[in-house]
């Protein structure tokens, strides 16, 4: 998947100190894309809008096993 034009952002709760940070950035096709800032030539994680949804859910309810294989 060519990420050369998307635009990647960065969540406003990381803060400008350097520590880790994810980037996310969609395209028209539905996917998400999620990669390291720190380290941002490593390929992207790609994931469906679903299960990114799906994702963010959890982490907001602070599900226990939120880092488990995503299923759409």
């Amino acid at each position: 998947m060519d990420l050369s034009s998307v635009k990647w952002r960065k969540s406003t709760r990381s803060g400008d100190t350097g520590g880790h940070c994810v980037e996310v950035a969609s395209d028209r096709s539905g996917t998400i894309a999620v990669r390291d800032s720190k380290n941002p030539e490593v390929p992207a994680l790609i994931v469906t809008s679903g299960q990114w949804s799906m994702f963010l859910r959890g982490v907001k309810r602070g599900a226990p096993g939120w880092a488990a294989p995503l299923r759409a």
